[in-house]
């Protein structure tokens, strides 16, 4: 009879959507940190073993399945990769625009008096390029161990063009090992709304809102600028290439993406869902194999959101006065800043120091600022990725459902050519 029980209880939760179990698990997590705080606390296991296990397993995924995708697609599954770079780089600049349009209409200071870090940081733009060059000739092994993207894109990519030379038979094995991880990845996902539980539940506990008090108006700037991009100009950039409402596609990156983002706080970590959903979404898998990795990696909107607001709320802070041309500037440094951004939580706050270069800020003034950052990036890092995350999603269906709707209008239009020749 119990177990009876049981079962009409659990049934309905292990047959929801994912997306309902998460948030099920999202609520219990809230609960049990109001509830039983140190209970919550005792379940921060849940969560950590959830994002060990995604970090475990998204650098084989996708050494596997971009290598077996170039190893057994044609080279015209390639053209769809460029537009989606576009819409990268545009989404991450237009970012930084409107991060300083904000920064202006509702401008920011800081609590920098005691306050200290004791991070490292690159020194200047110079060394971020470096940084991200020598990422790419990383050794593979070591890259596979540390999560190194650029590294095990590169190696991928490099392989799987030497691969299109073997025999069918080496190339099945690939295709068939690549399927092999996806199934094992599918099993980590599942377990989603478990880890998401423990996550929320020692957060909430351990942290709460009392700390994030004194910062709102930062937050509200921070945030809101994320929501603008999320909402308004991602779903822009997006009409422009499919010239349909965008916003279907939108909510469903933002709901099945950026949600499990939200609390992962990992661009990184977020790679197989991201994959699942491009899946699910029957979208070329020559693309998203590459496009998705590479996504969170150099897809990076929320992060030069981050940068460039608290960037001018020090230079406001300091009362160096800013004009929109060194704005503007700072706008472009933010966007190649945030492209070296590491895909893991916190990646983005430690090349503040680099753009508060640009107003002269010393370097301990600007690890006070990237202090201020760790402070609150228990909702900026979780609403920068989930951001990030979603929109790597969205920009690469957008290129994919751009392709299809050329290849539908050059169809259409050999019809009718057809038809005319044969009625003359």
């Amino acid at each position: 009879m119990a177990r009876r029980s049981l079962r009409r209880v659990a049934m309905p939760f292990l047959q929801a959507s994912l997306v309902k179990q998460i948030l099920i698990g999202l609520i219990l997590g809230i609960a049990l940190a109001y509830l039983a705080p140190e209970a919550a606390k005792a379940c921060a296991f849940l969560g950590s073993l959830f994002i060990a296990a995604l970090k475990a397993v998204a650098p084989l995924l996708v050494f596997v399945l971009v290598m077996s995708a170039i190893a057994n697609q044609n080279l015209e599954t390639r053209a769809h990769i460029k537009p989606v770079l576009t819409l990268y780089l545009m989404g991450t600049f237009g970012a930084a625009l409107i991060a300083v349009t904000a920064s202006f209409l509702f401008p920011c200071t800081l609590h920098l008096t005691g306050v200290q870090a004791q991070n490292a940081t690159p020194g200047g733009l110079i060394d971020v390029l470096y940084n991200v060059l020598m990422s790419v000739v990383d050794n593979p092994v070591h890259a596979l161990s540390s999560g190194n993207y650029m590294s095990i894109l590169a190696w991928a990519a490099g392989l799987g063009a030497a691969m299109r030379r073997a025999s069918e038979s080496s190339r099945e094995f690939m295709a068939d090992l690549s399927q092999g991880v996806e199934v094992v990845v599918k099993v980590v996902i599942r377990l989603a709304p478990i880890g998401i539980f423990g996550l929320v539940a020692n957060t909430v506990a351990s942290t709460g809102i009392e700390t994030l008090a004194g910062y709102v108006q930062v937050l509200l700037v921070l945030i809101g600028s994320m929501l603008f991009v999320a909402l308004l100009l991602n779903p822009f950039l997006v009409w422009l290439y499919i010239r349909r409402n965008p916003y279907p596609l939108t909510l469903a990156t933002l709901r099945e993406s950026g949600v499990t983002a939200f609390f992962t706080r990992s661009s990184a970590a977020n790679i197989p869902v991201n994959m699942g959903m491009c899946k699910r979404l029957n979208l070329d898998s020559g693309t998203y194999s590459i496009t998705i990795p590479l996504g969170a990696t150099i897809n990076m909107a929320g992060a030069a959101i981050t940068i460039t607001v608290l960037t001018l709320a020090a230079a406001n802070s300091l009362g160096i006065e800013t004009s929109f041309g060194t704005a503007i500037l700072l706008s472009v440094v933010a966007s190649i800043c945030a492209c070296g951004a590491s895909g893991v939580p916190g990646g983005s706050l430690m090349l503040i120091p680099l753009a508060c270069g640009l107003f002269g800020i010393d370097s301990a003034i600007a690890m006070q600022v990237v202090a201020v950052g760790f402070i609150i990036g228990v909702l900026q890092d979780s609403a920068e990725t989930a951001l990030n995350s979603s929109s790597d999603v969205l920009f690469t269906a957008a290129a994919c459902l751009r392709a299809e709707r050329i290849e539908q209008e050059r169809d259409r239009r050999e019809q009718e050519i057809n038809e005319q020749i044969r009625k003359h």
